[in-house]
């Protein structure tokens, strides 16, 4: 299956979500490093465009920052990734965890990790919400609870389509 049919199902078609589940972890993976490569990519370029040399006051430091710009975006980028990778990681762990406790109440079965690989597609929305965040007059408190509530909406959605507990006599 494609990167690109698997954004698209995750953003139109949150009942497909639960089929993902049973994708093979590299593909989910992989999916999850799109997401992450999105956000680095629209966080570096509100550094770049934020990192301004004449915003600094000191000529020490504006004449250094001139020296090893060079060097600047490189390691930046590098370290956007490195964090951006461990937020969304923690991220898809901490709702998937979440997401046990819904499948529990909702007598659906499912393992950690089928609920992970489901949280990740869920979370597609969130990211995209993240990126557009910066450039809305929206607090990011509010945005941040709307991308919570999205993400656990989609993912009560996706458990219906989990098959059920048995019923023990």
């Amino acid at each position: 299956m494609k990167h690109s049919q698997l954004f698209i199902d995750s953003l139109i078609h949150p009942k497909k979500l639960a089929a993902y589940r049973l994708l093979p972890i590299g593909k989910v993976i992989q999916y999850t490093f799109l997401l992450i490569s999105l956000v680095t990519v629209f966080s570096f370029g509100q550094f770049t465009a934020g990192v301004d040399v004449d915003t600094f006051n000191m000529s020490g430091l504006t004449a250094y920052i001139e020296e090893i710009k060079w060097l600047l975006y490189p390691v930046t980028l590098l370290v956007l990734f490195i964090f951006t990778t461990m937020l969304i990681f923690g991220q898809i762990a901490l709702y998937a965890l979440a997401g046990l406790f819904f499948l529990k109440v909702m007598k659906r079965r499912g393992e950690y990790r089928n609920v992970w690989r489901t949280t990740t597609f869920a979370m597609t929305w969130a990211t995209i919400l993240s990126v557009l965040a910066a450039y809305l007059p929206i607090s990011n408190t509010i945005t941040s609870i709307f991308s919570l509530l999205l993400t656990l909406t989609l993912l009560i959605i996706a458990f219906t389509k989990y098959p059920k507990q048995p019923i023990i006599k």
